[in-house]
């Protein structure tokens, strides 16, 4: 990944992607196995308040979750590097479909409901960070920004198709049964990309001995990358607060209300990362994430003018169209400035931070509703904006480090 000149990191299309061996297992096992994240945070409120528990409640599973996908996350990518990818899939799959099963058992429960939220999450398994450790292994390097690209789009529609799936669940059947298809999808898809042959031989390389107890961490470009990707994820959170909040503002007025805006952002984001997976890009990496980020800032700006429905809809769209073209360059980038040994860790920081910043702009902009919509529109904006401006003006610490002696 390191040090490629702009003629061999040219993208193929993506029915060449697709027809590569392996490609569309890994593709399709990864979005089945990644659905109960997208399908978590909604499915614990449903299933606590059927059970009759308060919202303090709810707020508690719910952020046991997160917190423990936080801290879950690099700490599986990083047993991953170390031991290689199925057995830590399959283990964390059955281990997580335990905790959706005792949030199914007894959501009434103010100690078993936690508790299995917090298992749920710590034991997600970590099919993101793996899938983007095996891109290199699977295609061709002229494909690598084609294959980050698409699998940066998939996740614009995860966002949509895990709220309706739960949706859909719950009402033609109950929010336990959601539970329990959330624990089953993911040991399906984690069954289908640990047992898949690119999983089964990857092996990280020998891991930098420079890379000690803080692993990619210690890589002072990708912690500064990490850092404006934080302000990415506030972005998002805080803008998911606003399209909620402007639609009640505005009851009827928009089919579909806050959940046609998010749905807008979304497709704008899936079409923004098929565009860029298919353009011939001629600047580095690093350059391109820096310049994304500040156009993603310039996508949110039109949110500030909170117009009427209309209008807004299509403001929704607009600044949904920077997030995946980002992503897909910040993929690219982590694994130039990940240490050697230490690309599944540094996957799941990504991951990690994109989720804590974005918790953190809904918290803070779920405070600024009460004061005004403009409040939160410029929370919204000023995250993007201040992590583009900390890429901007960090890019020269944004290059691959060195290759060090091996341990």
């Amino acid at each position: 990944m390191k040090g490629h000149t702009a003629a061999e990191r040219t993208p193929m299309g993506y029915a060449a992607l697709l027809r590569a061996p392996h490609v569309t297992r890994l593709l399709l096992g990864t979005l089945v196995g990644r659905l109960p994240a997208g399908m978590t945070a909604l499915v614990i409120a449903f299933a606590l308040r059927e059970a009759g528990a308060p919202f303090s409640r709810v707020g508690l599973a719910t952020a046991a979750y997160a917190v423990a996908a936080a801290v879950g996350g690099p700490v599986l990518g990083r047993i991953v590097d170390l031991t290689g990818q199925p057995r830590v899939l399959l283990l964390s799959a059955v281990a997580a479909g335990g905790g959706y099963a005792l949030l199914a058992l007894a959501p009434g429960s103010p100690v078993a409901a936690p508790l299995g939220a917090a298992i749920a999450g710590l034991c997600m398994p970590p099919l993101e960070p793996c899938l983007r450790s095996l891109w290199p292994d699977v295609v061709e390097e002229r494909q690598l920004d084609t294959a980050y690209a698409f699998d940066s789009a998939s996740q614009q529609v995860l966002y949509v198709a895990g709220p309706l799936a739960v949706a859909g669940i719950a009402a033609a059947f109950s929010p336990a049964t959601a539970l329990w298809t959330a624990a089953v999808l993911g040991l399906l898809g984690a069954l289908v990309v640990a047992t898949s042959a690119p999983a089964r031989a990857w092996r990280a390389p020998a891991r930098a001995s420079s890379a000690g107890l803080l692993g990619p961490l210690r890589s002072p470009g990708l912690v500064l990358l990490l850092l404006g990707l934080a302000g990415t994820g506030w972005a998002v959170g805080a803008q998911n607060v606003l399209f909620i909040a402007y639609a009640e503002q505005h009851p009827g007025a928009l089919p579909g209300g806050a959940g046609a805006l998010l749905a807008l952002a979304a497709l704008a984001g899936l079409l923004g990362a098929l565009a860029y997976g298919a353009a011939p890009w001629k600047a580095d990496t690093a350059t391109r994430t820096w310049v994304l980020a500040l156009g993603m800032a310039v996508c949110y700006l039109p949110l500030l003018l909170l117009p009427g429905p209309w209008p807004m809809a299509g403001i929704a769209f607009v600044s949904g169209l920077g997030l995946a073209p980002l992503l897909a360059a910040a993929f690219v980038l982590v694994a130039e400035l990940a240490p050697a040994g230490t690309v599944t860790e540094a996957f799941a920081w990504l991951v990690t931070l994109f989720a804590t910043g974005n918790a953190a702009g809904s918290a803070v902009s779920g405070a600024l509703v009460g004061t005004s919509l403009h409040a939160v529109a410029l929370c919204a904006t000023a995250g993007i904006a201040l992590g583009g401006l900390l890429l901007l003006t960090t890019r020269t610490r944004l290059r691959p480090l060195p290759v060090p002696a091996l341990a």
